[in-house]
């Protein structure tokens, strides 16, 4: 099943149990994601509004939601819900990684490098953190910095390669060499 059928299946399934069990926040949660996953932003956010509704102590509506405001552009309300999500649970790395990455598209590198520091002592072998904190480099104009922290998320599992090829967040350091051999062939 290919992806797209993949999210199709989720929305069904989900949409079955949202009306099976209309409280069914974790449901709500589910089909947002699969909406996200879709790029159908209107759908996700009333997905994860909803489940936000009917428990606001949900910490994974907070991030999914956060993630899709990132997504659009709407920054305020990412660094929003992922406050809610660090205020709920203080030793969820993802809140704090999520969080420091939409400061670092916002230029607050001060405040980035904080969250993914904070991600990371949490979790070292974090690969989204690890790679968040190459692409702070990237943005501090830090190539060989950059590298080794993108070489410890290879090293852990990261395989996004189309991200790593086409992202804005690594412009800065995509003529260095390190930063070839890495994704070289991929």
């Amino acid at each position: 099943m290919d992806k797209k059928g993949k999210y199709d299946h989720a929305i069904d399934k989900y949409t079955k149990v949202i009306a099976a069990n209309p409280k069914s926040y974790g449901a709500y949660n589910n089909r947002g994601l699969a909406y996200l996953k879709k790029g159908l932003y209107r759908r996700a956010f009333a997905d994860f509004d909803r489940a936000v509704e009917l428990n606001p102590d949900f910490l994974p509506s907070y991030i999914n939601r956060g993630n899709a405001y990132q997504e659009i552009g709407y920054y305020e309300q990412a660094i929003a819900d992922f406050d809610r999500a660090v205020a709920l649970d203080p030793n969820n790395d993802m809140a704090y990684n999520n969080r420091g990455f939409v400061y670092l598209l916002t230029g607050q590198l001060a405040e980035a490098e904080r969250d993914i520091t904070r991600a990371l002592e949490m979790n070292p072998k974090n690969v989204y953190a690890l790679n968040s904190m190459a692409e702070l480099c990237a943005a501090k104009d830090q190539p060989d910095e950059a590298c080794r922290w993108l070489r410890k998320a290879i090293e852990n599992g990261y395989t996004n390669w189309t991200y790593l090829k086409t992202s804005k967040t690594y412009r800065n350091i995509r003529h260095a060499p390190c930063f070839s051999t890495l994704i070289e062939g991929k």
